[in-house]
């Protein structure tokens, strides 16, 4: 686990632009049986997460179309929540940080760790976009 000082402002990252945390399994299946669009980020401390993820799903959340609902799990902090969330990415390995989008709680669209790292935060929100216009 990584102390809650080191992680709280990569937390805020996304809560700032209206991300809610998932902290509990309880919290993942509730956010998980919201009807509509939700996108569900994996956070990390990596630095891929925070060059690239984080400012991508910022970025992208300023199109038109973005989704209903906006969730996040932290990888190595909070375990328990994050390891549900990733079931309902399967058949995708688990990877941090990463980005799925649910419509109607099916998976519609996923950005894994490889689509991620080494990649500029507009490519990551281009790739966003494309996917909010299409299911938002």
């Amino acid at each position: 686990m990584y102390p809650a000082e080191l992680v709280k402002p990569m937390r805020e990252d996304l809560t700032s632009v209206g991300f809610t945390e998932l902290h509990t399994t309880d919290d993942v299946q509730a956010a998980m049986k919201k009807e509509g669009t939700t996108l569900v980020v994996v956070n990390s401390v990596c630095g891929c997460a925070a060059a690239n993820a984080r400012p991508g799903a910022r970025m992208a959340l300023q199109n038109a179309k973005t989704p209903d609902n906006l969730f996040t799990v932290f990888a190595g902090v909070d375990r328990e929540a994050t390891d549900l969330a990733r079931n309902f990415m399967v058949p995708f390995p688990p990877s941090s940080p990463s980005m799925a989008l649910f419509k109607d709680g099916e998976l519609v669209h996923m950005l894994e760790r490889h689509h991620i790292e080494g990649r500029p935060a507009e490519l990551i929100s281009d790739n966003l976009i494309d996917a909010f216009n299409e299911y938002c």
